[in-house]
Order: C-alpha cells, then structure tokens, then sequence
C-alpha cells in the first residue's frame, strides 16, 4: 500500500518534508520487505535522523543524525528502547526547550534522561488528544 495511504496522523500534521521523507521510505521499504512492521519501522528511522517528535506532530532537528541508542545500532537483531521521536541524543539544552514548549512541569530539576521520558509522555498526552478531537469531528 503506497505510503500516502497509510500515513500516520502525527506525520499528516507535520511539515510536507516530514510527510514526503517517510512516505519515499515506506514504498522503498515495501519494495524490499514486503508491506507491514518492517516497512514502517525502517520510514521511521529515515524520519527520525531529520525530524524529531513535538507533541503531535514532527519538527525538524538542529541537526541530522540518529535521535537514540536504537537508531544509532540499527538492524533488527540488535533491539534496543527507542525515545519514541525525541531526539534523546540532542543536547540537554534542547532537551529543555521542547520540555517548555510542551509544557512539562519541573523541568528546571530534571535530569536528560528525565527530560527524554518526560517529553515522551507528553508527546503521547498531546497525540491522543489530537487523535480523539480528530474522531470527535468525524462523527
């Protein structure tokens, strides 16, 4: 299925680079994997060496490169956590920028690790609640 159709709304509301960078990876993944996990796993590896994850939606990172330990190693045998978007390699001082964009409390005292996981949770907070009013619309 051509990855136009099967775009995840957190990418259907981030920049057209975003949206062009995993659909281009997607069908090449398809091509050689086969539709499914596989193909998407590896559109988001591609995405996540260029954007990183911010609320609902994916911005462009300061810089390219892998966001995590998982991105870095690759390769399915090698399994590793992944920050779920947050580019867990930035700087802390990014880190904390995203942690105030998002709103997350006691972000002053955290540590990068904390940050990572924080912003995690918030990423998921503000996509579930985009997900819902989407849903709520189409009703």
């Amino acid at each position: 299925m051509p990855g136009r159709e099967v775009l995840p709304s957190t990418l259907r509301r981030s920049p057209d680079k975003a949206q062009r960078t995993w659909e281009k990876t997607h069908d090449s993944a398809v091509e050689t994997y086969g539709e499914g996990q596989r193909a998407h796993r590896t559109a988001f590896a591609a995405l996540k060496h260029e954007f990183e994850k911010v609320g609902d939606h994916w911005e462009p990172k300061g810089r390219k490169g892998p966001s995590d330990r998982q991105a870095a190693g690759g390769g399915p045998e090698r399994r590793a956590p992944t920050a779920g978007g947050v580019d867990a390699n930035a700087p802390k001082e990014h880190l904390m920028e995203v942690a105030k964009k998002l709103d997350v409390p006691g972000r002053s005292r955290m540590t990068k690790p904390e940050l990572v996981k924080a912003i995690q949770k918030a990423n998921t907070r503000q996509t579930t609640e985009a997900r819902e009013t989407a849903k709520s619309k189409r009703r």
